[in-house]
């Protein structure tokens, strides 16, 4: 786990790397200007020996890369299946245990009686001794 973490983080730093040595490079459009006063020949590096040492530092970083590309697939491939969360162990502990006995069986339950009790009025009939709220039609 921590062999992971440490390659992932040198692939990180890599890939920082390849992105800043190419963002730093010439392009084959700039050595046409530098007649016009571009001022190639002023560098650091001089007029010719940047392109080849950051040439060079981007294919070794770029090698690198690829390395580090392979060793991360071939441990992401090869890595142990182990239980990472709290419901993983729980069902991995509950598959594990052996069952002693099986559930019981469920027993259907009769329907519940929807028919009225026979001394129960109708729900559309009034009670026999309740006043009659309405007027007679007249």
């Amino acid at each position: 786990m921590v062999l992971r973490g440490v390659i992932l983080g040198v692939h990180v730093l890599l890939a920082l790397m390849i992105i800043a040595l190419v963002l730093l490079q010439r392009g084959k459009g700039a050595e046409a200007g530098a007649g016009f006063g571009s001022g190639a020949s002023g560098t650091v590096f001089g007029a010719r020996g940047t392109s080849t040492l950051f040439s060079k530092l981007t294919a070794v970083f770029a090698a690198l890369f690829f390395v580090t590309s392979l060793s991360l697939a071939y441990i992401g491939s090869h890595a142990t299946v182990e239980p990472t969360s709290v419901l993983e162990r729980a069902a991995q502990a509950a598959a594990a245990a052996p069952s002693k006995a099986p559930p019981p069986a469920l027993t259907p339950t009769p329907p519940p009686a929807t028919a009225p009790a026979p001394d129960a009025p109708a729900p559309d009939a009034p009670a026999p001794d309740a006043p009659n709220s309405t007027p007679p039609p007249k």
